[in-house]
């Protein structure tokens, strides 16, 4: 599987971005895609994901400032980001997971990264 990420880039404090990723490869019907960010001197986090079914699950120190969506037919999810915050500022990395084969596999894009700053 490979994931394609766009989106990200420099906008000021309460603005907003929308982060994009499309899989792409041998994809299963279930699976769970979403985003983690790392900033420097941190661990990786999450920060939302959602799987096939619509089901999400947010970082509390997103929750009501971002919005995470797919579009299932072309395996992309999105996440909308409002209201940022300098603390958002961060490398956002795409990931998708999927059982296969009675395996676990599990992606990871390349990164995009979020700066916020006035």
């Amino acid at each position: 599987v490979q994931l394609q990420a766009s989106g990200g880039g420099l906008v000021q404090p309460g603005g907003s971005l929308r982060l994009s990723c499309a899989a792409s490869g041998t994809i299963s019907v279930t699976n769970v895609m979403g985003w983690y960010r790392q900033a420097p001197g941190k661990q990786r986090e999450l920060v939302a994901v959602i799987t096939t079914g619509g089901i999400t699950n947010y970082a509390d120190s997103v929750k009501g400032r971002f919005t995470i969506s797919r579009d299932n037919p072309k395996i992309t999810v999105f996440l909308q980001m409002n209201s940022l915050r300098p603390e958002d500022a961060a490398v956002y990395y795409c990931n998708f997971r999927q059982r296969r084969l009675g395996r676990d596999d599990n992606y990871w894009g390349q990164g995009t990264q979020v700066t916020v700053s006035s």
